[in-house]
Order: structure tokens, then C-alpha cells, then sequence
């Protein structure tokens, strides 16, 4: 199959990410793209190797006259983040991505690009099919499983890579290096409920939030944008305290990473309280939409009649639930000190859904400072508890501490600065990069985090920029070539 991205430069990472965005692989389904990795390995020559979870390793030696410079792990996870507009019909463990240009970037056709990482792959591919590249010692990671449980990173085990350096292929703003990162933890609380007989006297709504841009729960969660968890509880609560409102089924969000963009919930009402919930459904939306009309231009907010559910959640339980969402934090809870523009500490309220049985509420926690995220998992449990739901933490992952003595962080400044006239920006990023992981596993190497420039990874809107790729392509070939010499022994 031909597609127009296959001849954007540079090619060979082109070509490579067209081939990714034809194999199916959200998370936990990563079976197809393992394989593919696999074969790609073994056809090229190269020694490969699946471990026990299904992380996908590939060795290549060092051109010749380089064999004395350090060893380089090249890191990027295998899976993308499945989200879609809702008026497109597509099957992510089925359905190819469907990439276009659009002017200076490359999308998706109504659904997540899978640039992130499928960009770090790519890049990876073409070092280690590349018959002409100058490098020492080059060992590839392809991890599963990073943007729902970070389980491939979680199992690596110790002792089966060489290398000295980590560069890992997952960060998002071309010309910036990244040297820490924040951990992350996940919320999960649960309310069990009882399945009570609607009313004699009571009609059916179905409501729904709409049009919510969403994006990545880390990097976008400064930008003020709507939540649909949130919007629509708002609104639930509202209809309880002034119109009788019953709940039936509620459902926002549908993955733990991304801001929630959509949410749904059907609901009963008095027959005699229909003409004020219209309108107070009405002003309800206008309200929203008036304070958050700069970020969220696109929001919908509609009640319209339903058939009559087969069931209602039990008031006392639903009050409860409602109250405790409600009242849940979610969003920047505290910017960093030390490091201008950076979140330190933040909260995402990803999933409310009911299942005919209970109510799950799943929240990501993230922090750079410790402490900061220990506080927050007892802010947020202490809430939920009060309200009578089960809380369980769990997935939870260390942040990686900047090393600015970093070798491997000079050589890669003088690289950008001789190559592109300026000094790369040195950052640390409010998301779960694996290296705080990998770290932990390997607590000898040198690493950094570094990529081509993609814009709203999580969301159907991701993007990522054609100049950029090609600047990333060359930045990492040179650093290759320039990597630092093993001490002598």
C-alpha cells in the first residue's frame, strides 16, 4: 500500500512508521507488533531476543573504528493509545491507522496517530537496518505496554543489556532534552450498588458531554482543559438537588493517561419536573460552555429523552458516588519550585463508569517529588473512603532525579549546538517516561530522553511535525557517532 508519508524525509523513518501504523497495537494487545519486531530483527541479521513479558530486544555491533565508545540502549515502547472521535467507526485491534499530511504535520484520520512512540520506533528501525551510519555499539529496547501499565519497563530484568547510555525516544518537543521525569500512581475506587425498580411518574433522559479536546493526562494537564468526569458529575449533582434526578448508568473516560472527552449517563426525572430540568439543562450547558470557551471551543452539552432504563442505582449509593467524584480533585494541585513551567504535582480523573453491579472511579496520580504523590494518594483515598467506596492504589512508578553532570547530556549538547547554532533546552516533563523504571533496573546508566516534535498525544487531534522528525533523525544520528569514549580500563 502507497501512502504520501512514505516519501516524507527522511524516508527510512518514514517508511517505518507507515509499516506501524498498519499493525494494530493498543495496549495489551501488542501481539502483532511483537511479532513484527521479531521478524524485523531476525531478517535484518541481528541478534534478537522476546523476553518472558514481550519485550522486544536487538543487538547490533559497532561499525568498524567505533568499537571503543560506550554502549547505547535506544529505548520506545511498542504500544500507541486507542481514542477516536466518536462519529468514526474503527477497530483498533483490527483496523490500520489511517495517516494524511496535513500542511507542516502528519495526523490521523479521526482517531490517535500513534506517533507517540511509534515516531521512537521508526527511528530505532532505520538505525538498525542502516548499512552506512556511523556508531558504536547499539542495543534496542522496544518495550509493551507503557501507556496502560508501563509492564514491559516494570519486568525488564537486570543483567541482559550491555549498554552504558539509555536514550530514550519518547519525548515530545523537538530541540529539548529531557533528564527527569515524574512518577505516577493509580487511584482506583469502587462502589458496589443495588439495582432499585424506576418510578411510576418518571421520564428517561440520556445526556451527553461532548466535543472535549482531551490530550495527554502528563503534558496537557496545565492547559485548563475540560474534563468530562468532572462536567458531567456537575451536572448529575445539580439534577439531584433540584429535580429528583435518579441515575442509572454513567460512563466518562476510557483510559487512565488521557483527559476524558466524552461522557454519557442515562437518567430519570419526575414527568412534573420536565419542563424545569430542559431548561435547566440548557442553562447548565451555556454555563459551561461560557467558562470554557477559550479551551474548549468545541463542547456539547445535550438532554435528550431516552427509553425507560431496566433499573435505577440505589439513592444512597448514587448520592454518595456522586458527592465523592464531585468533590474529587483533578488537575494542576502544585507547579514546581525549582524548574519554571513545570507541574510537580497533578491529578487526572480519567474513568467514571458503571458496570450493572458498581461504579469504578480510576484517577493517575503524578508527582516529581515523592513525598508530594504519597500526600495525594492519602488526600484522594481519605475522600473516597469517607464516601464508603473500596480504594485500592496500585501501578505505581519512581520519577527519575536529573543528573545535569551527565556525560552522555554534554556530548549531546555540543552535538545540537555544532549541527543547529543553539544549545537544546533542558527540561524535565510531568509525565511517566519508563526511564525512572529502566533506571531502577539498570542504576549505571547515563540517560536522556529526547524526540520530534508531536502535539496532543492521546487524543484523536495527535499530530506530530514533518520538519521536526527530520531534524530529530539527524540530531540522533550524529549523537551516535559522537557518543563518549568507554574510560580505559
Amino acid at each position: 500500500m502507497n501512502n504520501p508519508i512514505q516519501h516524507l524525509e527522511p524516508k527510512a523513518v518514514w517508511k517505518n512508521f507507515f509499516s506501524l501504523t498498519q499493525i494494530p497495537r493498543p495496549s495489551k494487545k501488542e501481539e502483532r507488533i511483537i511479532e513484527f519486531m521479531k521478524n524485523f530483527g531476525l531478517s535484518a541479521g541481528l541478534e534478537t531476543w522476546v523476553d518472558e513479558v514481550g519485550n522486544v530486544m536487538i543487538r547490533k555491533p559497532a561499525t568498524p573504528g567505533m568499537e571503543n565508545r560506550k554502549g547505547i540502549v535506544l529505548q520506545a515502547h511498542l504500544d500507541m493509545v486507542p481514542q477516536k472521535n466518536s462519529d468514526k467507526t474503527h477497530d483498533f485491534e483490527k483496523d490500520p491507522i489511517e495517516p494524511q499530511i496535513d500542511g507542516e504535520w502528519v495526523k490521523a484520520n479521526g482517531t490517535t496517530l500513534g506517533a507517540d512512540n511509534g515516531m521512537g520506533v521508526a527511528a530505532i528501525m532505520a538505525v538498525l537496518e542502516s548499512k552506512d551510519l556511523v556508531h558504536g555499539p547499539i542495543e534496542a529496547l522496544f518495550t509493551i505496554d507503557e501507556e496502560s501499565g508501563m509492564t514491559g519497563a516494570f519486568n525488564l530484568q537486570p543483567d541482559v543489556l550491555k549498554g552504558d547510555i539509555l536514550l530514550n525516544l519518547d519525548s515530545e518537543d523537538e530541540g529539548e532534552l529531557y533528564i527527569g521525569c515524574a512518577g505516577g500512581i493509580n487511584g482506583n475506587f469502587e462502589f458496589p450498588f443495588k439495582k432499585v425498580s424506576t418510578d411510576q411518574g418518571t421520564i428517561a433522559y440520556k445526556i451527553n458531554v461532548t466535543g472535549l479536546k482531551g490530550g495527554h493526562s502528563g503534558l496537557d494537564i496545565p492547559l485548563g482543559r475540560g474534563n468530562s468526569c468532572k462536567i458531567i458529575t456537575r451536572l448529575l449533582w445539580h439534577g439531584i438537588q433540584k429535580h429528583g434526578l435518579r441515575l442509572s448508568s454513567l460512563e466518562a473516560g476510557n483510559m487512565r493517561n488521557a483527559i476524558p472527552r466524552e461522557g454519557h449517563a442515562t437518567v430519570t426525572i419526575p414527568v412534573n419536573e420536565k419542563e424545569k430540568f430542559e431548561k435547566c439543562m440548557l442553562s447548565f450547558a451555556e454555563t459551561i460552555k461560557a467558562e470554557l470557551s477559550v479551551t474548549e471551543p468545541g463542547l456539547q452539552i445535550t438532554a435528550t429523552s431516552a427509553a425507560m432504563p431496566d433499573y435505577l442505582m440505589d439513592a444512597d449509593t448514587q448520592n454518595r458516588m456522586l458527592r465523592a467524584v464531585y468533590g474529587c480533585p483533578n488537575g494542576v494541585i502544585r507547579m514546581s519550585d525549582t524548574m519554571e513551567g513545570l507541574v510537580e504535582t497533578s491529578t487526572n480523573l480519567s474513568i467514571v463508569k458503571t458496570d450493572g453491579e458498581t461504579v469504578k472511579v480510576i484517577c493517575l496520580l503524578r508527582s516529581s517529588v515523592n513525598s508530594a504523590k504519597t500526600d495525594l494518594t492519602h488526600m484522594m483515598g481519605s475522600i473516597f473512603e469517607l464516601a464508603g467506596a473500596k480504594v485500592e492504589f496500585d501501578g505505581e512508578y519512581p520519577g527519575w532525579k536529573p543528573n545535569p553532570d551527565s556525560a552522555i547530556l554534554k556530548a549531546m549538547q555540543d552535538v545540537y549546538n555544532t549541527r543547529f547554532g543553539k544549545v537544546p533546552e533542558i527540561k524535565a516533563i510531568h509525565a511517566g517516561l519508563e526511564c525512572g523504571l529502566l533506571g531502577a533496573v539498570y542504576p549505571g546508566w547515563d540517560m536522556i530522553s529526547f524526540g520530534p516534535t508531536i502535539r496532543y498525544p492521546h487524543s484523536p487531534d495527535e499530530k506530530v511535525n514533518i520538519a521536526s522528525v527530520e531534524k530529530f533523525w539527524i540530531y540522533l544520528t550524529e549523537t551516535l557517532k559522537n557518543a563518549p569514549v568507554k574510560p580505559a580500563v
